[in-house]
């Protein structure tokens, strides 16, 4: 219950910080629509040129920069005074699932929106809706997972940004193929059992990633 309570205490302090500075948020909103409408200048005025597979595979660009971006702040916008001040009086593990549970829903939300746009805009190919929003929800879970533990390793360093890129490649490209292809089965209306064993995986990478996170981060903390 102590755990708990940390949790969505600190979960509601990400949020009233978010919603103190909309720039953040509305930083992100601008940079997907930007993307989105640099995707249409390229390929919505050509004919033939914008398949199945390259809509596909463009919205996971998207999305994967648009993750990098959001959560690359997660422990460098914090100042040592307040990480001090969080050492004292929550635990490690709080603190932790609460930035990983608030980048998923902040990635969710991100990813929902880009989708919805990008699909009004490039037009929806999609074939099996709520199999391909399953995939949206698995990979912004997947990235927030992934990517907050490496944010807080990267502040550690003096070249954060650059750290950050660095180790998230190896973590992220195979996440990304997975949901590439449990996409693309969504897109061409497959059957859902021909996904399953990409959901299984992607299942059990984002329960992996959060029992590492939440054993390993305690000794990060400390540092």
């Amino acid at each position: 219950m102590v755990l708990l309570r940390e949790v969505l205490s600190l979960i509601q302090k990400d949020l009233v910080l978010e919603w103190r500075q909309k720039y953040a948020f509305n930083g992100m909103l601008l940079y997907v629509s930007s993307t989105v409408f640099v995707c249409y200048l390229s390929f919505g005025l050509r004919s033939n040129v914008l398949t199945v597979p390259v809509w596909n595979a463009v919205l996971w660009i998207i999305l994967l920069f648009t993750s990098v971006n959001a959560i690359a702040k997660s422990f460098m916008q914090e100042n040592r005074g307040r990480l001090l001040y969080f050492y004292s009086i929550v635990s490690p593990q709080g603190v932790i699932l609460a930035k990983i549970m608030y980048n998923a829903l902040l990635m969710l939300v991100l990813a929902l929106i880009c989708f919805v746009f990008y699909a009004f805009v490039l037009g929806n190919p999609v074939q099996d809706v709520p199999m391909f929003l399953l995939s949206i929800l698995l990979g912004a879970i997947g990235f927030s997972t992934s990517l907050t533990m490496i944010s807080g390793i990267a502040s550690k360093a003096a070249n954060s940004s650059t750290l950050m890129a660095v180790l998230s490649f190896p973590v992220i490209v195979p996440m990304l193929l997975m949901l590439i292809k449990m996409s693309k089965n969504a897109l061409d209306g497959l059957d859902r059992s021909l996904s399953l064993d990409e959901l299984l995986t992607l299942l059990a990478i984002n329960m992996i990633v959060v029992t590492v996170s939440y054993i390993l981060f305690p000794y990060l903390w400390r540092s």
